[in-house]
């Protein structure tokens, strides 16, 4: 049995002899390697065959990039003037957004950079993004099961909201607690009205039942219409008899999403980054109530 290494000095002493033999040249050749070595057949000519220089692209398959550099520059500073809001409500008002930052000399693009933005579309507008958007820490969950009561609250998906009509409500926590959970810190309410966006927001020194239920009846006399309903997480600060009974002495519609689908929850946890997150931060260290206290 021929060693490894013995292998190796074989393939490279019989490849030059191997790349300038002609196709019946290279047969015997083949054939002599493949009994001293015991190589399949295929691997040895992908062996031989390695020492011959690629060709060299000079240009790469597909379409040549369009939308880069400055453009793509122009585009995240569009995004975070208006929020960063999605593309889909981003684009259709790009042609207006520009006119007005234009006219107030708040942005100043050549004719090339702004015509390529206003060909953009909403597919083109997230590839081009992509980067910027997940780049920003989103926070940890701190989201723990419930398991009172889950068979007396409804479960409500993304799709089964009646938006036509305000005061049904989507609410989440917000946990700033930085990179770890440990020991004590802030957590926001978020409170999202699916029809008109309306959203309210209020810090918690904790994320017990009792401090979640006495937050939303404070929120409650701000609305500008009654509270008709609820839509909650499963975690224990929402799933609990405590604001169970609440809802239904105040007659409050009370559902809560599929465990591990934040779509069916998708108004409330936009508004968690773009309200929430956006204005605290995202990387926050942990706020803590003497934090608040001494700002």
């Amino acid at each position: 049995m021929m060693s490894q290494r013995s292998k190796r000095e074989l393939a490279e002493a019989i490849r030059p002899r191997y790349l300038k033999a002609t196709k019946t040249g290279k047969e015997p050749i083949l054939s002599e390697f493949v009994a001293s070595t015991g190589y399949h057949r295929k691997y040895a000519i992908r062996l031989l065959n390695r020492g011959s220089p690629r060709p060299i692209q000079k240009n790469k398959p597909g379409r040549k990039k369009i939308y880069q550099g400055e453009v793509v520059a122009a585009l995240e500073q569009l995004w975070e003037i208006c929020g960063r809001i999605c593309s889909r409500r981003l684009q259709p008002f790009l042609p207006e957004l520009l006119t007005v930052l234009e006219r107030c000399q708040e942005v100043i693009l050549p004719p090339e950079v702004k015509t390529l933005l206003l060909r953009m579309s909403r597919a083109t507008i997230d590839r081009c993004l992509h980067s910027a958007r997940f780049e920003s820490h989103h926070g940890l969950s701190t989201t723990k099961p419930g398991t009172l009561l889950k068979q007396a609250i409804a479960v409500r998906t993304w799709n089964d909201w009646d938006d036509a009509r305000p005061g049904f409500f989507e609410i989440d926590l917000v946990a700033h607690c930085g990179e770890t959970t440990e020991g004590q810190y802030l957590n926001t309410l978020t409170m999202t009205d699916v029809c008109t966006g309306w959203t309210e927001c209020m810090a918690l020194p904790n994320k017990t039942q009792t401090a979640v239920s006495q937050a939303i009846q404070a929120v409650r006399p701000r609305l500008p219409f009654p509270l008709l309903g609820l839509d909650s997480d499963n975690g224990s600060e929402f799933i609990n008899d405590l604001l169970y009974r609440y809802c239904q002495v105040g007659q409050i519609t009370f559902t809560r999403s599929r465990p591990y689908r934040k779509n069916d929850q998708a108004h409330v946890e936009q508004k968690n980054w773009s309200v929430v997150r956006h204005t605290v931060g995202g990387d926050d260290r942990g706020i803590s109530a003497v934090d608040v206290d001494l700002c």
